[in-house]
């Protein structure tokens, strides 16, 4: 559950965890879009009026109203609506597409996660050409700081990241502050722009520029890139703290927004448009301000990131991703993790994407496709929940903005052959994990039928009593205790290993994201009991710590290991999956001396 601060603190907690990537994004979000449409009065009044309500639509309405009226105890996600919507069907067809659009939608959250620290990071060392002195720098030595901060950023983050981040929020407040000012600043001597709040004006661009004002919609989208976040993150901190700070937030980015468009009336020519803005405003405060910007990435850098590994972890509690490694950066909270896989797989992404593209210009040509997927898919599982609900004043808003985002997704095809390819490349990666270990697990599975209890016990029953058992307690992990696996068939009747007395512990995801529970479910037989752990698909348990506090001293753990024999090259990469990734007892670091591993051979 979210911890209880103070509203104040709330806020400021919020502005550092959660809107570091839209908060940033009018570093580059305009000076995107003025590479597509000439910066004419009309045309900027029209542009600032699609930023304007993208923001509302988008951010304000669909994730501040909407999904984040949609939660179990406060969590919000992809996977969260999935838990909702779930249970609310009636047909397994049903079941089977929202969960085939849950994976498409986490692994559009993982494209996303690579391309946000590149633009973002590249955008503002970008900044450093205005500096006098710095006008003629080599492109390629942007690339390099812009890799080294990254590679410096994604190096720290097995030593966790609880410390500097208290700083976060804070650092973020005086970023938003500054991006109110400078707004503010251009607003006055250019105020006509206030009139871009009336939606007249987006739809006549639209209209007036016909299919050059669909595409521009693919670049305006970048102003709401990061919106996600707000439902994501719900679960670290609560709604109201989000919801408060997004009014302060919006406030801070429609100002900047109208200050830049102010400004660029100005300055038809401007390139870099809200830097060369501040510079022209504050020569002197242009090098601090250049230098907040770059930690104000660095922390939408960072709370993607953290995001990530929270992801991957919802997806490995929910049994859809492989095991990975998780290390725990904190010893007072353990939703404070680290994955080393998914760090160094999104680090060799973002540098190569930085090297690929080499400019923040040409890689918002790749930004937005896999932004604009998460989001209609979000609007589409959030309709049909307000639909089943018959909540069908909810259900008909969420159409409409299901709808808005459908076109933005359509404009953005656009990018696919100018870059935008490599979020759909990015994505695939871990939709084609996920898919081949679903569908590898189930082979196992039906491989390795499991013994039912009742058929089990007639045998137990059997050699338990005339058998020489071993003093002391043994423990068997099994996904079901009223399912035997046959690694445990092996071990009691085959080897004929058996202990005084023997627990089946069995770890059981539940449907709410937090609580953590262990209780006996009874003696199955004479030295046979059950030990059910019951945890919320956020949780991040202490195993030994719950069998420690239940009286279990256990002297030897079983567990059974997989000798895949893969029949063609699809499942030897199953196979290499399963053995470079940890089994479930090495997963909840049990005690290493005390583990016995059982091979069952298998052929798939």
């Amino acid at each position: 559950m979210p911890d209880k601060v103070s509203p104040a603190k709330g806020i400021i907690k919020s502005l550092g965890l959660v809107f570091g990537d839209i908060g940033t994004s009018p570093i580059y979000t305009l000076t995107v879009i003025i590479l597509l449409t000439k910066p004419t009065v009309e045309n900027v009044i029209g542009v600032l009026s699609l930023i304007v309500w993208t923001l509302i639509i988008l951010v304000t309405v669909e994730y501040a109203w909407l999904a984040m009226s949609l939660g179990k105890r406060g969590e919000g996600g992809t996977i969260v609506l999935r838990e909702i919507l779930v249970p609310l069907l009636k047909t397994s067809r049903q079941v089977g597409l929202v969960t085939l659009l849950s994976f498409i939608g986490i692994s559009l959250i993982i494209g996303d996660g690579v391309i946000t620290p590149a633009i973002s990071i590249l955008s503002a060392v970008e900044g450093m050409l205005l500096i006098k002195g710095l006008e003629g720098m080599n492109q390629n030595f942007l690339v390099v700081i812009a890799g080294a901060i990254a590679i410096l950023l994604f190096s720290i983050q097995k030593k966790g990241t609880e410390r500097v981040a208290g700083a976060f929020g804070p650092l973020m407040l005086v970023w938003f502050g500054a991006l109110t000012v400078s707004g503010l600043a251009s607003i006055i001597q250019v105020p006509a722009v206030i009139k871009a709040i009336n939606p007249y004006y987006a739809f006549a661009f639209l209209f007036n520029n016909g299919i050059t004002g669909f595409f521009v919609l693919s670049e305006v989208i970048l102003c709401a890139t990061g919106g996600e976040a707000l439902y994501a993150d719900m679960g670290h901190l609560g709604r109201e703290p989000i919801v408060r700070a997004w009014y302060f937030v919006f406030a801070a980015l429609v100002l900047n927004y109208l200050g830049q468009g102010a400004f660029l009336i100005q300055h038809p020519d401007a390139k870099n448009v809200l830097f060369e803005m501040v510079y022209h405003q504050a020569q002197f405060l242009y090098i601090p301000f250049l230098l907040l910007s770059i930690m104000a990435t660095v922390i939408a850098s960072q709370a993607m990131i953290s995001g990530m590994f929270s992801i991957v972890y919802q997806g490995i509690t929910t049994r859809i991703m492989p095991m990975f490694k998780v290390d725990y950066t904190s010893e007072e909270r353990h939703s404070q993790i680290y994955i080393g896989f998914v760090n160094w797989f999104l680090l060799f992404c973002v540098l190569y994407i930085i090297k690929e593209f080499r400019e923040s210009s040409k890689l918002a040509a790749a930004y937005g496709l896999a932004v604009t997927g998460t989001m209609t898919l979000t609007g589409v599982f959030m309709t049909w929940i307000f639909k089943l609900r018959k909540q069908y004043g909810h259900a008909a808003v969420s159409l409409l903005v299901t709808i808005v985002t459908f076109i933005f997704l359509l404009s953005n095809t656009y990018k696919i052959p100018h870059g935008g390819y490599w979020s759909i490349i990015i994505a695939a990666i871990p939709f084609s994990i996920i898919m081949l270990y679903r569908v590898g697990q189930r082979r196992l599975y039906n491989a390795l039928q499991p013994l039912a209890i009742d058929v089990f016990l007639l045998s137990y029953n059997q050699i338990y009593q005339r058998a020489n058992k071993i003093s002391g307690t043994a423990l068997y992990f099994a996904k079901d205790a009223k399912e035997i696996p046959p690694y445990i068939v092996h071990t009691m009747f085959k080897n004929n290993i058996l202990y005084e007395d023997n627990i089946i512990v069995s770890i059981v995801k539940r449907e709410d994201p937090f609580g953590v529970t262990g209780y006996f479910k009874g003696e199955l037989a004479p030295g046979l009991r059950s030990f059910e752990i019951q945890m919320g698909y956020m949780e991040v348990p202490d195993v030994e710590e719950i069998l420690r506090e239940a009286g279990i001293q256990e002297k030897t753990i079983f567990y059974g290991v997989e000798d895949i024999l893969p029949s063609n090259i699809i499942w030897q990469i199953f196979s290499l999956i399963k053995r470079l990734t940890p089994n479930i007892v090495q997963f909840y670091k049990l005690p290493y001396n005390k583990l016995h591993g059982v091979v069952t051979r298998v052929e798939i």
